[in-house]
């Protein structure tokens, strides 16, 4: 019987907020929220931001100015909103000896991280790389998500029946890593004994084992360029429905808004520029909110900044705890392009991704769920060539299973394009998708283009209502790096471990979940007021591995309640004489 992924848990930051209990997907649609989630939002940005403290349900400003929440919503509500999204580049003050560089930067807008929210603020973060702060601080929020405490989990399993697959695409690129590598003998500085490691694209992974986690269980750094979190979600689900592991943290970090990485993408004409965004306006002045413009008249795709993160785990172990389930991911196939002619031109790849998704939900679900219940969510990096080349595939695809208005949406219009994150933004959208049965519209948009072939998908630019089974999470990388993703809806995954387990053990299992929730939601409360330390242990714990007991049938590690157990089969039994 293979196992079930489930997602029990979800967190992050981009340029909309926090992700866990879905708040940065309800800041990209707030306009279509109830009165209620749009104040809860607002107030949970205006925290985040340091635009106000809050203490007892109290708020102050920085001037010691005290506001009831119904102040704080309407006082600052529009400047949060001003301050979040794409936006304008709030770049920092150059040298005084560059006074007119930055002048002459192409482009200036950049989906960053909430005015004011500075990840290493909340713990000791000295000469870390923002990145390794951005995964620090998701890798936690998805972890409290959950609602069951790690050390509860980690009782009910062995220690290697734990798994972390992370990465950044670009690595660390800042003046903590390899941008500080780099430029410090050539301005006279001293290279650190740090920023050659923490560069390195594997350590988001890495710090999550060694600060977060404490995990010795599996790790691995999957990078396949804007593809890398689908790359690592296939991984996790692969190694739970084998049974290698009941237990996954799936995410990718990357804050790639430096200089270097800006200039790099511009110099590909990749990017969007304040020159051709007023050209496409004809304005004189560049509208940076809207620079991402997916599937519409758009000139270059916008870089942002994001860490996002969910916990896997397998139905047995998930109904056991007493999880909640946030959907389910039953497939993530992954394809190459075959010969290019240019390794950044898409290709053949994305057909077969796509294809055998929809082939897949549909031997599971049936055609009726995938040609009236689906939706894509779309890379829709809001290049022109995208615009023609994913929509192509939508189209030919859509057309192959027989789906007439096929719901696409495409959230860099939103928080921009994150790279290696960037299906993970995708992924934590879905899941709010499911939750407010909400699409999100592409606002940024007037119309769709006329090179898009839209015959048979519905591109929308205001929110609409829908009550969805599943979503396809699409994602394309340069050098032909295709993947797609199979995510179930947190009402049909319900149903099928109420099938696979029968009405009794669910019922038990509804039962346990409810605790579950309380101690997620006491989680939610303290972040809403501010409360955003992430899980980082420095020195704690650490394995004197002196004490570790070892014997031929098992490994008892120091900490860890259960053993790792050494009785391995031997699955090639028919090759070989019996010992």
């Amino acid at each position: 019987m293979t196992r079930f992924p489930v997602i029990v848990g979800f967190g992050g930051y981009n340029a909309a907020g926090r992700s866990s209990f879905h708040q940065g997907f309800q800041r990209m649609v707030i306009d279509s929220l109830s009165e209620t989630k749009r104040r809860e939002t607002l107030l949970g940005l205006a925290t985040m931001m340091g635009v106000v403290s809050c203490e007892d349900g109290q708020y102050k400003d920085r001037h010691g100015s005290v506001f009831t929440a119904e102040e704080v919503f309407h006082e600052f509500g529009p400047m949060i909103l001003d301050e979040t999204l794409v936006r304008y580049f709030e770049q920092p003050s150059p040298p005084d000896h560059f006074d007119s560089w930055y002048d002459r930067i192409a482009v200036k807008s950049a989906g960053q991280l909430p005015t004011g929210f500075n990840p290493g603020e909340y713990y000791r973060s000295q000469f870390h790389p923002k990145g390794l702060q951005l995964s620090v601080m998701a890798a936690s929020d998805a972890v409290r998500s959950i609602g069951i405490p790690w050390d509860t989990i980690l009782d009910h399993i062995t220690p290697d029946q734990v798994a972390v697959y992370s990465s950044s695409a670009m690595a660390q690129m800042d003046e903590h890593g390899y941008q500080g590598l780099m430029q410090s003998r050539q301005q006279g500085k001293r290279i650190t004994a740090k920023q050659l490691p923490l560069g390195l694209n594997s350590m988001p992974t890495d710090f999550i084992n060694a600060y977060v986690l404490g995990s010795v269980g599996a790790t691995g750094t999957n990078t396949g360029a804007c593809a890398s979190f689908l790359y690592n979600l296939r991984q996790g689900v692969d190694d739970i429905q084998s049974r290698r592991r009941r237990v996954v943290l799936v995410g990718n970090s990357e804050a790639p808004l430096t200089q270097e990485i800006i200039d790099g993408y511009a110099a590909m004409s990749a990017l969007a520029t304040d020159v051709n965004l007023k050209k496409l306006d004809s304005s004189e002045r560049p509208d940076h909110q809207r620079a991402s413009r997916p599937f519409s008249d758009n000139c270059g795709f916008t870089l942002a900044e994001s860490a996002q993160y969910v916990v896997l785990m397998d139905d047995e172990l998930a109904m056991t705890l007493g999880a909640q389930v946030h959907g389910a991911v039953t497939d993530v196939f992954v394809n190459a392009d075959g010969f290019k002619r240019s390794i950044s031109s898409p290709g053949a790849g994305n057909y077969i991704t796509l294809a055998k998704s929809v082939a897949s939900a549909q031997a599971i679900l049936g055609a009726e769920a995938v040609q009236q219940r689906s939706w894509l969510q779309a890379h829709g990096s809001s290049t022109p060539q995208n615009r023609v080349t994913e929509s192509a595939i939508f189209d030919r695809v859509a057309r192959a299973f027989d789906i007439e208005n096929w719901p696409v949406t495409a959230i860099k219009s939103y928080v921009g394009h994150s790279l290696a994150p960037a299906s993970g933004d995708q992924m934590v959208a879905t899941l709010g998708s499911f939750h407010h049965q909400l699409l999100p519209g592409i606002k940024t948009i007037d119309r769709v283009a006329d090179d898009v072939h839209a015959g048979r998908l519905s591109i929308s630019n205001v929110d609409v209502e829908a009550d969805m089974d599943v979503a396809f999470i699409n994602s394309k990388g340069f050098g032909g790096n295709n993947a797609t993703a199979v995510v179930l809806s947190p009402s049909v995954s319900e149903q099928m471990l109420a099938k696979r387990y029968g009405g009794r053990v669910f019922n038990d299992y509804q039962a346990k979940r409810e605790r579950t929730l309380l101690a997620a939601d006491a989680y939610h409360q303290r972040a809403l007021q501010g409360d955003l330390a992430p899980i980082y242990k420095f020195g704690e714990g650490v394995i004197d591995e002196a004490m570790i007991d070892l014997s031929s049938d098992k490994i008892q590690i120091p900490g860890f309640k259960n053993a790792v157990d050494l009785n391995i089969g031997n699955p090639f039994e028919d090759m070989v004489e019996s010992a």
